[in-house]
This record gives structure tokens, C-alpha cells and sequence, in this order.
């Protein structure tokens, strides 16, 4: 049996869902790392120390060990399992947060100590100083690294599937058990990953152009 528009449907529909599932976790990450990377760099210690040790948790964690946890780690403590599709969002969305987290910290922290001073000398509130000095600065800088970790969520979301969730690595794994045919259905489900993943990348590089990062 050769690949046939049916196969191709259902890839297609499987690449759907990973696009759903960055989107879930980008989203979802994007709220809780910019928390944390406000928190790292907050003036208390034990903030700072908190939002620290769950980004070296989470980072020091393999990402399929997070799904699992996610996945079966409530039935062992006598609750309904998750839906696939909601563990693998929640999963996914703790390990964007962690690293969202860090790259934003790094961005606020590169904007010049002389931006901060002066917004302090003005008598500007941390808040009126975070959005109206510090944060427009920080987003030039962080742009391009944010759609560049988008990418890796992309391909990351292939993970999901050990938790019984069908994006598209798995639609392609499925339908390559019904044809035999490995080399074929992975080449197409390459290039739905790269038609998916390019424009990211290339509008990264593009950002990261016209933003003249590299220049203060």
C-alpha cells in the first residue's frame, strides 16, 4: 500500500494539532515566564531565590520526564488521569515558562544600568520605570531570541505523543504502521515540520536584522 490523499489528511490534521500545542504553550508559558523573569530580577532575595529554583528545576528536568509526571503522576496519588491533550499543554507550558523565563531576564538585565538610574532619578514608580524604560528596550532585545524559542517548541511538541497524543510525528508513525513505508512518510512529515518551522526561523533572522540587536 503506497501513501495515499487519505494518509496526507490525516498527517495534515496531526500537524494541525502541533501547531495547537505551541500555541497552548507558548501562550501559557509566555504568562508564567514573564512573571518569573520579573521575579528574578525582584528586589527580594526570597523571590528571586524562589522563581530561581523552579527555573533550575524545570530546566534541569528532561522534558519527556515532565509529560510523564504530568500524564501519570496524578493516578498515583488516587486521581483521574489527565486527558492527553491536557497533560501534554501542561507539560509543555512548564518548560516554555522555565526557559522564556531566563531568556526575558537576560533582556531586562541587558538593558544599560544607566536606563534604570535615570528612571530612578525621575522619581518614577518600579512600575511606571518597568513599562514606560525598561520593558519597550527589553522587547527590541528580546524579539528575535522569543520567535527562535518558538521554533523549539515546534519541535518539541513531537514528545507528546508518549502520553498518547497524536501531533504530527505521531500521525506520521501511525500511518507508517499501516503502509510500511518509513522513508516516504517521514519525508513528508519533514517537510511538514519545515513548512512549519521556516518562516519562524526566517523571520527570526529577519527581526533580529532590522532590530540591529547587536548595536547600542
Amino acid at each position: 500500500m503506497s501513501l495515499t490523499p487519505v494518509h496526507l489528511q490525516f498527517i495534515a490534521i496531526g500537524g494541525l494539532w502541533t501547531i495547537g500545542l505551541s500555541a497552548i504553550a507558548f501562550i501559557g508559558g509566555s504568562i508564567i515566564g514573564f512573571a518569573l523573569a520579573l521575579a528574578r530580577i525582584s528586589p527580594s532575595p526570597l523571590v528571586r531565590r524562589l522563581a530561581a529554583g523552579y527555573i533550575q528545576i524545570v530546566q534541569g528536568t528532561p522534558l519527556l520526564v515532565t509529560l510523564f509526571l504530568f500524564y501519570f503522576g496524578l493516578a498515583v496519588i488516587g486521581l483521574d488521569r489527565l486527558p492527553a491533550i491536557v497533560a501534554a499543554g501542561f507539560g509543555l507550558v512548564v518548560y516554555s515558562s522555565a526557559f522564556l523565563a531566563e531568556i526575558w531576564r537576560g533582556c531586562l538585565e541587558s538593558v544599560p544600568k544607566t536606563q534604570w538610574e535615570a528612571a530612578e532619578c525621575l522619581a518614577l514608580t518600579r512600575w511606571q520605570r518597568m513599562t514606560r524604560v525598561i520593558l519597550p528596550q527589553a522587547m527590541r532585545i528580546a524579539t528575535a531570541p522569543t520567535v527562535g524559542f518558538l521554533v523549539q517548541i515546534v519541535k518539541n511538541t513531537s514528545l507528546a505523543s508518549v502520553v498518547g497524543f497524536v501531533e504530527l510525528a505521531q500521525a506520521g508513525k501511525l500511518v507508517n504502521n499501516t503502509i510500511f513505508e518509513p522513508f516516504t512518510v517521514f519525508i513528508v512529515v519533514a517537510a511538514f515540520y519545515f513548512v512549519i518551522c521556516y518562516p519562524l526561523s526566517a523571520w527570526s533572522r529577519s527581526l533580529e536584522r532590522k532590530l540591529n540587536v547587536g548595536r547600542r
